[in-house]
């Protein structure tokens, strides 16, 4: 068989990541992306970019703690390297704070993130309204250059990235031997895919220096996350909202949330506001499909649904979409020797 052909549909986080994903483990391969948009206009240039985890009720604990160990040790070797800087990927430290107990004082992924514990009665008195809480070190990624950084080095390892607008995964089958679907919440459309839904989500990018830690309300709607070159105040969480304009209502709302957290806030300029559409699920859709049309078999992958926790898992799914993928060379490799039999 010649070189197998490799169609990744999607040019956010998800799509870049197992784009590069199949390229490394499969470099025989021939990886083009293809998408109607590219950085800065996807839905992964709004993302905050933050390394907490969103649980997927649907998908077990085990499968998401090894998506998330694998995506953090993978950005903490680049945040460790001369390439931390243009990647946009920092270690930051800071706090969620609660203002009831949760039921779950210890999270899947706390002997991921760096030194976690309880936050002591000292550091609580920062949050009047607050009566719990946890500090920890993660890490943040700056989206815009860090999903620069991975086109990068995806045009450094052949992979070739297409701007086209694809309806429908069988207009690829006589270009392409495997199809990859990381259309996010263009799979709806793409894959009528009744399961995923949008969750709204508007944010604030603000000048605000002087701000170093994160602080997080333990029910994931307030944040405030400091950056390279802005911080990120949030947010929204507006299920089955397909409206992408900004809200000045919203807007105001979100800003008065994040002043009430840190009140040095108020002193924020520059302040620009961004909305994106998380693609959400009950589970994260990785998995490999087999469509066929007259006899005529297509190969596909999966790996989308990442929803408010793309960044957080978004190597761990690569990894596992790119192994699926070889999966499917494996399969058509075996029939075709079988067929010159």
């Amino acid at each position: 068989m010649v070189a197998p052909k490799v169609a990744v549909v999607g040019a956010g986080v998800i799509g870049l990541s197992t784009a590069l994903c199949i390229a490394e483990t499969c470099p025989s391969c021939s990886v083009t992306v293809l998408s109607d948009q590219f950085s800065p206009n996807t839905t992964s240039d709004v993302a905050a970019g933050m390394l907490i985890p969103h649980t997927y009720p649907d998908t077990p604990i085990h499968m998401q703690k090894q998506w998330f160990k694998e995506t953090f040790t993978y950005l903490f070797a680049i945040s460790n390297s001369a390439e931390a800087s243009e990647a946009g990927i920092h270690l930051v430290s800071g706090w969620q704070v609660f203002k009831n107990t949760p039921k779950e004082e210890l999270p899947f992924w706390s002997n991921i993130v760096l030194g976690f514990r309880p936050m002591s009665e000292e550091e609580l008195r920062k949050f009047p309204q607050h009566r719990f809480g946890q500090a920890f070190t993660t890490l943040k990624c700056d989206c815009p250059p860090y999903l620069l950084w991975l086109e990068k080095r995806l045009e450094a390892t052949g992979v070739q990235m297409r701007t086209r607008k694809v309806a429908d995964l069988w207009e690829l089958h006589s270009e392409y031997d495997v199809v990859v679907n990381c259309a996010g919440i263009g799979a709806h459309q793409l894959v009528g895919d009744m399961e995923l839904f949008p969750i709204r989500g508007q944010v604030l990018k603000v000048h605000a220096p002087w701000v170093k830690n994160f602080i997080r309300d333990g029910d994931g709607l307030t944040y405030i996350y400091p950056g390279v070159h802005s911080v990120t105040l949030g947010g929204t969480r507006e299920k089955d909202s397909w409206n992408l304009s900004p809200d000045p209502g919203t807007t105001k709302d979100i800003f008065e949330r994040c002043c009430s957290l840190e009140p040095s806030l108020r002193g924020a300029q520059d302040i620009k506001v961004k909305v994106g559409l998380r693609p959400s699920r009950q589970s994260v859709r990785l998995q490999r499909e087999v469509l066929s049309q007259g006899g005529v078999k297509l190969p596909v992958v999966h790996n989308y649904g990442q929803g408010a926790g793309g960044f957080s898992v978004h190597m761990g799914t690569a990894k596992e979409a790119a192994r699926l993928v070889g999966e499917c060379i494996a399969a058509l490799q075996g029939s075709s020797s079988r067929a010159k039999l």
